[in-house]
């Protein structure tokens, strides 16, 4: 008997609240890394009605003007006049930036590994420079990939993430010039025994301006968003909802508080897997939330790669202050063609998961996070991103045969 069941994952656009906010703290994490590539950055912001306030702590050498950055990015993102009720031109902005704590700074820039190779006089032996920099904060990570589509992402959060950013493109390119820069997208998937075989339901909401009517707006969105971004071997008796709660001109920051790291799920995995619960954007490559979960990713894409399952989840837990993980975990749900405890073995074989390779290897020291920071962090074949890649394959496939 076939066993089917439904999933469903959302994704926001970059005009929504809180996405806006993941951009501004992903710009000017940026703006900083292209003059400065070894600033510490850990920035919060909010957006509401007529404000942004950008928190947090950054060491750097460099000096930024991050009101210009702000304005920039919210002109950038759609709301660049008053149709839609926030605008950048005269929004406030309030800066609430100190530097580093440095107890923090003292454990990530000299780890518990360098401080124990290093005797009292000085005179110990050399330090492995990868061990030079202790992780910037505790924590778990998990990453995840799966055969469902060519990206290895899961199918419905895959699609989601495709609707919006067609949604943004028509909006941009003036084909809908009267959608607004909030919106977002729900898929429903019906698996079949694991696979997913058809979407059972779209929901699309879009922000617009007074002069359209809904049924346009229904028309417009399946024609130019849907058709172009889901095959029609996907649509079979797919329910397509359009602004299922009817009007939605008020939208962005003048109807909603914006906040960073609160769509961590649209970030990731669309809830298929677990998540650790630390935000990406906003954050240097020294912090772990970040760079542990692009590890991890990067671990479970290549597995996956390799042929060894048909789905896996990577957890990596980190201490703050020490360079190498405390634990790694590999689960393939039942799904690998060895047992995950082999493969947890060829990870620390294979793998070096200390931060300072990592940031080497990921080449994470360049301003590449505001392009990430809507429509997420993995699965992006837009972008060459290092973490991405399975070039680890071959290896992984030769250890595990190996050890048989």
């Amino acid at each position: 008997m076939n066993k089917r069941y439904l999933y469903t994952s959302e994704s926001v656009t970059e005009g929504h609240p809180d996405k806006l906010c993941d951009r501004i703290a992903d710009g000017i994490l940026d703006a900083y890394l292209l003059r400065d590539p070894a600033a510490r950055v850990a920035c919060e912001v909010t957006a509401a009605r007529g404000m942004v306030t950008v928190m947090g702590q950054i060491t750097s050498n460099a000096t930024m003007d991050i009101q210009a950055i702000v304005r920039d990015i919210i002109r950038d993102t759609g709301y660049a006049d008053h149709r839609f009720g926030f605008c950048a031109d005269d929004c406030a902005v309030v800066v609430l930036i100190d530097r580093q704590s440095e107890d923090i700074n003292a454990g990530v820039s000299c780890s518990l590994e360098k401080r124990m190779q290093v005797s009292p006089s000085g005179s110990g032996k050399s330090v492995d420079p990868y061990e030079a920099i202790g992780a910037g904060d505790q924590g778990m990570m998990f990453g995840y990939a799966c055969n469902e589509t060519r990206g290895m992402m899961p199918a419905p959060i895959y699609y989601a993430n495709q609707l919006c950013k067609r949604m943004s493109f028509v909006r941009k390119n003036k084909q809908l010039d009267y959608l607004g820069p909030d919106g977002k997208a729900m898929v429903t998937f019906e698996y079949v025994d694991g696979v997913p075989k058809r979407i059972q339901t779209i929901v699309l909401s879009t922000q617009h301006t007074e002069s359209v009517g809904q049924e346009k707006i229904r028309e417009d969105l399946i024609d130019k968003v849907v058709r172009p971004m889901v095959p029609d071997k996907l649509l079979k008796d797919t329910n397509i909802l359009v602004n299922p709660s009817g009007r939605f001109v008020h939208g962005g920051p003048c109807a909603d508080t914006g906040l960073t790291g609160r769509k961590i799920i649209v970030d990731t995995y669309g809830g298929v897997g677990r998540h650790g619960g630390g935000a990406f954007s906003g954050k240097d490559p020294t912090k772990v939330d970040r760079t542990g979960a692009y590890a991890a990713r990067y671990i479970a894409k290549n597995i996956i790669a390799a042929g060894l399952a048909d789905r896996c989840e990577v957890q990596l837990a980190y201490a703050i202050g020490v360079a190498a993980p405390v634990s790694v975990r590999i689960d393939t749900f039942g799904t690998g063609k060895w047992e995950d405890a082999v493969l947890e073995e060829m990870v620390s074989h294979i793998f070096d998961l200390r931060p300072a390779f990592l940031i080497e290897a990921f080449d994470m020291r360049k301003p590449i996070y505001k392009q990430l920071a809507a429509y997420g962090h993995f699965g992006r074949s837009e972008y060459d991103l290092a973490w991405e890649k399975t070039d680890k394959a071959d290896e992984i496939r030769a250890y595990v045969t190996a050890e048989r």
